[in-house]
């Protein structure tokens, strides 16, 4: 976590510690970075009821990982990163004890 926090701080130019901040900066600008850096890509996205976006970006073999949230205002931030991503298949949800 502290490795793309890290990386993400000094290419947003920020000058603080990471673990004393937000690391934020535009959409593309952490998109690039991940890609280049950790060979992350997007992977999920969906939209929360605030209207902002939140995307998954990992490795292709989920190495690592990271979440991005991305304002209605265009500001991305780092939301949590991580290693060893892994897929899911969707399960359908039941209730009580129906089979």
């Amino acid at each position: 976590m502290i490795r793309t926090a890290s990386a993400l701080v000094a290419i947003a130019g920020l000058a603080q510690p990471a673990l004393a901040q937000n690391v934020c900066a535009s959409r593309d600008v952490l998109v690039s970075s991940l890609l280049k850096d950790y060979s992350e890509t997007p992977t999920a996205l969906g939209m929360s009821d605030n209207g902002a976006v939140i995307e998954v970006l990992s490795t292709r073999d989920g190495a690592t990982w990271t979440i991005l949230m991305t304002t209605p205002d265009g500001q991305s931030c780092v939301v949590a990163t991580g290693e060893a991503w892994e897929p899911v298949e969707p399960q359908v949800a039941t209730l009580g004890n129906e089979a």
